[in-house]
């Protein structure tokens, strides 16, 4: 490894001599960080890039014009944030379907054929196939090649702010490599995740700490990159592996043809992406290349659980567009579950939310697929029958599409004689009420609305992630602060003070004034869609919640809807409605949401008449560089009944152009779409004619 001399870069002489130096060792260091992070090839030793960044350092203290957004010194952390800021997607961030068998695989490559017929054998043949990785998805945009921002993709619409943290991520190029011309703006997707080495060693670090160990890599990664001190992001070494595009704004140059096209752009660019990628041109290859990642999984050094499939030709990937859910284009072939032996120590009960008593495995802990497992689902009484599982039986377990752990059955003959079988509890484990079956149902169910164990997850489940989503607001505070009896309702929480918070032992200022923040940002900012999902109504998961707050203005609205008119929705039928409507009989609800109404936490929504709007039915396309956000078109022509779609096919009714729009208007023409500017579009939107 040669030596290196501080001294041997050209300087340039007079009063800009500091700025060319300092330009000169941010390129410096982020070269010698690429050498030494992604390509395994450094060219100098530790101690001459550390004399390097502390030249850098100096610098900018002594002049701080001179700190870029690209600079190297911002990947060592530093900020603490008060919280996650969130913001939304330009483009939605879709999950991927999941095929696992070669059938099911080539029945969704055949699916996709008779969709786009017109587009041959030949592109309908060639897919892009890389690893699935198992981490957090993440979407950066660079502006003239600089990286500006950073989201996790959050709920596919809205996701969270980890721009300071994103740029502790050694791999990751804050300016794009290559002389350009670099895109005026693009929004590259990709997976962040952290190697099975470091994760082994941050757990050593964890249990030296005595702090809690994480479960897998894919935690450990999502952890550290949502810490809100970025110093702590910063000493983990997570790595980014860009696979895909969100939007892109980019005049004048040529857009891609193929998947591989982007990826060869994407690794000239700096990226790392996923190893032994390949384009599979035939259902041989694609298989082939499925059962050789399989035989290799353990042997990476990262983990993963199955193969993407993307659809090469990216003009045919837009045509075939999305579902409600997933891309039609790309679809993830899971591997077969991982499968061991162990032992079942008890099957305990647990009382859900909605009263459900829920029989749970805890097992002898096991490694399965480098993940200890402890824990696992038995789901329900008839279950627990069928399988004849008993407390302290041999049994067989695996992770369900890799992630749920799920017990098959037990090893008769290694089963302990005397065992005696379960007997499931007809009364709530936890406050003594008689548990019933109703009809129909597999359940058991506490049905004391007073049931501590009913209010502790109903509370719990308001503020999580499938509720109102309130980053900083921890499960275990709040299971403290109902315990303690301060917190009786969801509404409660609005009330508690960062006084009160301090004096429960391990909360500080600064995580009670976190706390208490936290809340107030979520009562200004709810969406209708995530308050009646946080509810807990019976059946309204997300997808149900997000039909209604499309639908209503607000909850009174909701209240005022029969269920003959919600079963009009869809996806909403008899049960569902009925649930509905039983939520806003129950007096205590009422009085709940009056509290929330007091405390301004009352959301609204966009409510799309089913007849009347004036692109009722409509499929509504946007390309080219729009004179207002996407996101603002979007949602008026959804506001206005439309449909926006992401590709251009023969059952599109208009193409809404702005500047530079590209090969998406040759093709609009070439099938006769009515094709609209701007002004052209809100002239139709709010008269129901298209202005000449």
């Amino acid at each position: 490894m040669e030596q290196f001399s501080l001294f041997d870069a050209p300087v340039q002489n007079g009063h800009k001599k500091e700025e060319a130096r300092a330009a000169w060792l941010r390129r410096e260091l982020e070269r010698h960080n690429r050498l030494y992070h992604q390509l395994d090839a450094p060219e100098i030793t530790d101690e001459a890039y550390d004399a390097l960044y502390r030249e850098l350092v100096e610098l900018e203290e002594k002049f701080p014009g001179l700190r870029t957004l690209d600079c190297p010194t911002r990947r060592v952390g530093g900020s603490v944030l008060p919280y996650l800021e969130t913001r939304p997607h330009r483009e939605r961030m879709y999950g991927l379907d999941n095929v696992f068998s070669a059938e099911e695989w080539e029945a969704f490559v055949q699916k996709a054929s008779r969709a786009l017929p017109e587009a041959g054998s030949d592109v309908m043949s060639a897919w892009w196939a890389d690893p699935k990785l198992d981490g957090l998805a993440c979407e950066l945009t660079y502006e003239n090649g600089v990286m500006v921002q950073a989201l996790t993709r959050g709920d596919g619409e809205v996701g969270e702010v980890v721009t300071e943290a994103m740029r502790t991520v050694r791999n990751l190029p804050l300016r794009l490599d290559g002389s350009g011309p670099f895109p005026r703006r693009i929004e590259i997707r990709g997976e962040v995740l952290m190697f099975r080495r470091e994760f082994e060693e941050l757990n050593r670090r964890q249990a030296e700490l005595g702090q809690k160990s994480f479960a897998n890599p894919r935690n450990a990664a999502a952890g550290s990159l949502r810490q809100l001190d970025t110093n702590v992001t910063a000493q983990r070494k997570l790595r980014f592996l860009a696979y895909s595009l969100g939007e892109v704004d980019a005049p004048g140059m040529q857009p891609w043809q193929s998947h591989a096209a982007l990826m060869d752009s994407l690794k000239r660019w700096g990226f790392d992406t996923p190893p032994d990628g390949k384009l599979c041109r035939s259902a041989e290859e694609a298989r082939a290349y499925y059962e050789h990642l399989e035989a290799v999984r353990d042997d990476l050094p990262f983990e993963i659980d199955g193969v993407v499939y993307k659809l090469d030709d990216r003009e045919a990937q837009a045509a075939l567009g999305f579902t409600a859910r997933a891309p039609r284009f790309a679809v993830a072939w899971k591997f077969t579950s991982r499968k061991a032996e162990t032992r079942l120590k008890k099957i305990a009960v647990q009382v859900g939310r909605t009263g459900v008593l829920t029989p749970v495995a805890e097992l002898e802990p096991v490694s399965l697929g480098g993940v200890m497992v402890s824990r696992a689902t038995l789901h329900n009484e008839d279950e627990i029958r069928r399988l004849d599982l008993r407390e302290n039986d041999i049994v067989i377990i695996q992770r369900a599409g890799d992630v749920i752990p799920d017990v098959l059955g037990p090893v008769l003959e290694k089963r302990p004689e005397g065992l005696a079988p379960f007997e499931f509890p007809h009364v709530c484990p936890v406050c003594g009420s008689p548990a019933r079956r109703l009809e129909g149902e597999a359940a058991w169910r506490c049905l004391n609305m007073a049931c501590p164990a009913v209010i502790m997850r109903s509370i719990v489940h308001f503020v999580s992630k499938a509720g109102l989503d309130v980053d900083g607001v921890g499960a275990k505070w709040v299971e403290a602060l109902i315990e303690a009896g301060r917190v009786k309702s969801p509404a409660d929480l609005f009330t508690v003070t960062k006084e009160e918070l301090m004096s429960y032992e391990r909360m500080g200022e600064v995580s009670a004034g976190n706390f208490v923040a936290a809340l107030d940002k979520a009562r200004e900012n709810a969406t209708l869609t995530r308050f009646i999902a946080a509810l807990g109504i019976r059946q309204v998961g997300e997808q149900t919640a997000r039909t209604l707050a499309e639908r209503y203005h607000d909850m009174d609205e909701l209240e005022s809807a029969g269920a003959e008119e919600l079963m009009q929705l869809p996806d909403i039928g008899p049960e569902v409605a009925g649930s509905i409507r039983a939520f806003f009989e129950t007096e205590s609800n009422r009085e709940l949401l009056e509290r929330f109404r007091a405390l301004g936490l009352w959301p609204h929504g966009g409510k799309t008449e089913e007849k009347g709007g004036a692109l009722a039915g409509k499929k509504v396309l946007f390309t080219g560089t729009l004179s207002r956000p996407r996101d603002e078109y979007r949602r008026q022509a959804e506001a206005a009944g439309a449909t926006v779609v992401s590709g251009v096919s023969k059952t599109l009714d208009y193409l809404v152009v702005g500047e530079n729009p590209g090969s998406k208007l040759d093709k609009a023409r070439n099938l006769g779409i009515t094709v609209l500017d701007e002004q052209g579009f809100l002239e139709l939107i709010h008269t129901g004619s298209r202005g000449e």
